[in-house]
């Protein structure tokens, strides 16, 4: 009698208690639900990003317009002056220096430092999960919220990182807190996100990364804070990302 009273109660428990979000889903798909925060699996989105980076090099600024499409993206400089209209366009990991004068198009890495903490990758890139390849190391709680905590390891050299920590919140399914490590093993950045931001598609209401802040993990006193703006979802057409169109 008490084995059926038992086993009644944890089939009522199990009908009662609603299933975790990604307790069906592999490191993968979590990596890709979260991308979502960050404008993945959209069919174009838009948005500023104001970069201000403090470091030995004093206070720099930075103003940004960030168009991205999949793997595709195009960052025009619009602040200080003195770089507006510089761009930056990846296609397919391909990634360009456009400036303004400048005969042929420079190839650049993602890896790139673009000033303070931010790399060239760090402004452009919105696809982790086409990045890198995740693999869960368990749960963790990161200032007070339960999270995933995922291993990604890079797909090819020409991504921003060989290797990432990434903590991924189970209630919220977006990205809190980043590691980076160098291909020896080396952690030498750390970041944290806030969404601040809200987005609509397809009638469903998605939380939007709103401030991404870079540590320095060697001096501490380093740190680059992008701060995401006027974020527009809205399908994008190819001669934006078109190398060809860009520099005529």
């Amino acid at each position: 009698m008490r084995f059926v009273i038992a086993l009644s109660l944890g089939l009522m428990a199990s009908l009662i208690m609603p299933p975790n979000w990604a307790s069906t889903l592999s490191p993968a798909e979590i990596l890709k639900q979260s991308d979502a925060a960050r404008g993945g699996g959209l069919p174009g989105i838009t948005w500023n990003i104001k970069l201000i980076a403090v470091d030995g090099d004093g206070l720099q600024e930075r103003g940004l317009t960030v168009r991205a499409r999949g793997n595709d993206s195009l960052v025009e400089f619009f602040q200080p002056p003195k770089i507006k209209d510089q761009k930056l366009l990846t296609v397919e990991r391909n990634m360009w220096f456009i400036k303004p004068g400048l005969r042929k198009p420079t190839p650049i890495s993602a890896r790139q430092r673009l000033v303070g903490q931010a790399s060239n990758g760090d402004v452009a890139a919105t696809n982790y999960s086409g990045d890198y390849q995740a693999t869960l190391l368990g749960e963790e709680v990161i200032n007070g919220e339960s999270c995933y905590r995922l291993e990604l390891t890079a797909r090819e050299s020409r991504v921003t990182y060989d290797r990432i920590i990434y903590w991924v919140s189970k209630s919220r399914q977006v990205g809190v807190q980043a590691e980076f490590y160098t291909v020896s093993g080396k952690l030498f950045k750390r970041a944290q996100f806030e969404y601040g931001n809200q987005i609509n598609y397809r009638g469903k209401s998605i939380p939007f990364v709103s401030k991404m802040i870079i540590m320095d993990e060697i001096d501490k006193n380093n740190k680059t804070t992008l701060e995401y703006s006027n974020i527009q979802v809205s399908e994008l057409p190819d001669q934006i990302f078109n190398l060809q169109f860009l520099t005529r």
